[in-house]
């Protein structure tokens, strides 16, 4: 088995470990036989298992670092005053290599636990899908707010389905074990709020730039001049000297505690 297939097969047991009931945590093999009941299952599995690959990105991202890169990477095009550059897509790329850099460990994890085993025969699928995403579980724990993910268990356990994976609907919430969705949900919240946070303190200093801009501009009388026209080759060059990119990336990486 190709290096390359690794990242899709690991894609796939963590999917269907957060989207799909356990019984299809089965081998999905169409058997056209006698059983035409049978074939109507595993063709059922057989689409759903498409379908759940199709939205895989959307959802691999949601729990990983992606989602705290790729804003406060937006969030710094934003305060320089640039629109499309870089583009988006260097910014994009820029994150999934920041975030597999970060993940790393916690990739390496997932294969050496969960799809090692499974595809050397020792272990069966429905194991190999909990010890795949064991690995995330922790990764999100770790760098969720407690605040966050008590407010989501409470909203699961206010309707009435309280989430996979809780001992009981009547323990406190801080003593409930949160399932996979309340987990995920909190997590992606809580990456919103530090971007944000991590954003504002990358604006400061650009808008300090452009008041000192806007100031000696009206005390020279050049109002019909804009601000920003002036001021965004001074942005640039102090970001520049600065080596801006690269504390921005290594403070993202740290941010983490340098891995997953």
């Amino acid at each position: 088995m190709s290096a390359a297939r690794f990242p899709f097969l690991i894609l796939s047991l963590l999917l269907l470990a957060l989207v799909c009931p356990p019984a299809m945590a089965q081998s999905i093999t169409l058997d056209a036989g006698s059983g035409g009941a049978a074939f109507s299952g595993r063709l059922v599995q057989a689409v759903a298992l498409i379908t759940v690959l199709s939205v895989a990105p959307g959802l691999l991202v949601m729990v990983t670092s992606f989602t705290r890169i790729v804003v406060v990477l937006s969030l710094l095009r934003s305060a320089l005053g640039l629109q499309q550059t870089p583009p988006n897509m260097v910014l994009v790329g820029l994150g999934l290599l920041l975030t597999a850099y970060i993940m790393a460990p916690t990739m390496d994890r997932a294969w050496t636990e969960g799809v090692q085993p499974l595809v050397d025969g020792q272990i069966v699928e429905e194991q190999a899908l909990e010890r795949t995403v064991e690995p995330f579980r922790a990764f999100m724990m770790t760098h969720v707010r407690p605040k966050d993910l008590e407010a989501f268990q409470s909203l699961a356990n206010s309707l009435g389905q309280p989430p996979a994976g809780q001992s009981s609907p009547s323990q406190p919430v801080a003593e409930q074990q949160p399932g996979l969705r309340t987990l995920i949900a909190a997590f992606v919240i809580s990456e919103l709020r530090r971007a944000f946070e991590i954003g504002f303190m990358l604006f400061l200093p650009f808008l300090v730039i452009d008041m000192i801009v806007a100031a000696v501009l009206m005390a020279m009388g050049m109002m019909m001049l804009p601000p920003v026209v002036i001021s965004l080759p001074f942005k640039i060059i102090f970001f520049v000297l600065v080596d801006g990119w690269l504390l921005v990336a290594q403070s993202l990486v740290r941010s983490y505690g340098g891995g997953g």
